[in-house]
């Protein structure tokens, strides 16, 4: 059989995910939750995107879906396509090319079937049967290094499709792309998916971008972090193609912004605190100049205070996982509210964006020892020694208690950035240390 020979697809379970919880261990004996009750049934015939933000989890799943990591607890069941001797197991799209530079194209999407064994001239057939179907034909002998972007994935394809998977795993397979390629490569998968040339039966994808999850899936996974669960499972029932500009495409668009938005029912909210977590609070290291500019940006025509996030995103070219920490920092520090889709300035939020640098500065100093507890913290620490120094590295090892230590870090860096501004405290890189003042 040839790629494009696929048979016709049964409605049967080739994948199911029951109570999967996977923990990390962390340096000095700790232990961080990344997925947490995590149940999923991938049918045949069906696109499933699992949506969220980064650091949710859904490349965890994925690995653990493929066999490359044990979750710590659950079961992961993967089954072939019925009926066809062809289709069987899994293969994975990464999001970086992954292709070995010293290996030619058709070499990289040989490697596969060589590791199983399968004899040279087979091997070399089905290759090149997968490299015509993703339209990569003449560029057999070419290395990685003389292709684009789009082009090397499309060999990390040929490569998943050439040993005939019945279930093809992609972990953001467009986003190292630029949006024209990434649009191009995303439309010729889909044209290959709806004709039935590819012989995978089902397709399980990882995102962040909310228009690509409505485009490409048939049902949309959406994830909330610490730890990583399910929150919303959406049936997308729009035919193919899809339209952005259909009103029935953007109202999905903008029902799945209000869910990856909308505050859990059972989080308590403390006066002074973003909802409940003190300094164990994980911070997305976003710059004083982005938040000033988005502030700036909300405050004037055409939005005069106001806008709805998918709108934002799209005038704004900004994708979900870019907005969203942006808006909820924004909202964290009282600058502005979210209400489902809809971003509002604050009072503070519209002085902040008319007023002078050294008002400016004060405005955001206020609100940062106010609203985010981690720098409120180093400051009394600072406050309270009689040399007013602290090295960084206690204040990482009590968010390590939190988190793990690329985001105790990100989260510092975050602090650090927005102290320095508001002039709150000092950080010296090289001593890796704060001060209520820099000696220089």
């Amino acid at each position: 059989m040839t790629l494009a020979e696929a048979p016709v697809r049964e409605d049967v379970n080739l994948v199911e995910v029951r109570k999967l919880r996977h923990i990390y261990g962390k340096g000095g004996g700790g232990h961080l939750v990344v997925l947490d009750d995590v149940d999923l049934t991938l049918k045949t015939n069906e696109i499933v995107g699992l949506l969220g933000r980064s650091g949710s989890g859904k490349s965890t799943l994925l690995r653990a879906i493929s066999g490359l990591i044990r979750p710590t607890e659950g079961t992961v069941m993967v089954r072939d396509a019925p009926g066809d001797d062809t289709a069987h197991g899994v293969a994975m799209v990464f999001q970086s090319f992954a292709l070995f530079p010293w290996l030619t194209v058709l070499q990289n999407v040989e490697l596969g079937l060589e590791a199983k064994g399968v004899p040279a001239d087979e091997r070399r057939k089905r290759a090149i049967d997968a490299i015509d179907l993703i339209g990569l034909d003449g560029f057999e002998t070419a290395y990685p290094k003389e292709l684009s972007g789009g082009m090397r994935q499309r060999v990390g394809l040929a490569r998943a499709l050439v040993v005939q998977p019945a279930i093809l795993l992609m972990d953001e397979p467009f986003s190292a792309l630029d949006v024209l390629t990434a649009e191009t490569l995303r439309t010729d998968l889909l044209d290959l998916w709806c004709e039935g040339r590819m012989p995978i039966r089902s397709i399980l994808m990882v995102t962040h971008n909310i228009e690509e999850a409505v485009l490409m899936c048939d049902r949309i996974l959406v994830f909330a972090s610490n730890p990583g669960h399910i929150i919303a499972e959406i049936k997308v029932d729009l035919p193919q193609p899809r339209k952005r500009l259909d009103p029935a495409f953007r109202a999905l668009v903008d029902d799945i912004y209000a869910r990856m938005t909308a505050k859990p029912a059972n989080q308590p909210v403390r006066e002074g605190a973003f909802p409940g977590m003190g300094i164990g609070m994980a911070l997305t290291h976003i710059s004083t100049n982005t938040l000033a500019g988005m502030m700036e940006s909300l405050s004037q025509p055409p939005y005069s205070g106001k806008a709805e996030l998918p709108t934002l995103a799209s005038e704004l070219q900004l994708e979900a996982d870019e907005l969203l920490p942006i808006a909820e920092t924004l909202q964290l520090m009282r600058f502005a509210e979210i209400e489902g889709r809809m971003i509002r300035l604050t009072p503070a939020g519209k002085r902040y964006a008319v007023a002078e640098v050294d008002a400016r500065k004060q405005l955001f100093a206020q609100h940062l020892l106010t609203y985010v507890p981690l720098a409120a913290h180093i400051r009394r620490v600072l406050d309270d020694r009689a040399s007013h120094q602290a090295p960084a590295r206690r204040f990482r090892d009590e968010l390590e208690d939190f988190m793990s230590e690329d985001y105790a870090e990100e989260t510092l860096a975050a602090v650090v950035g927005w102290g320095r501004y508001a002039e709150v405290f000092a950080y010296r890189e090289a001593a890796d240390l704060f001060s209520l003042e820099d000696p220089g």
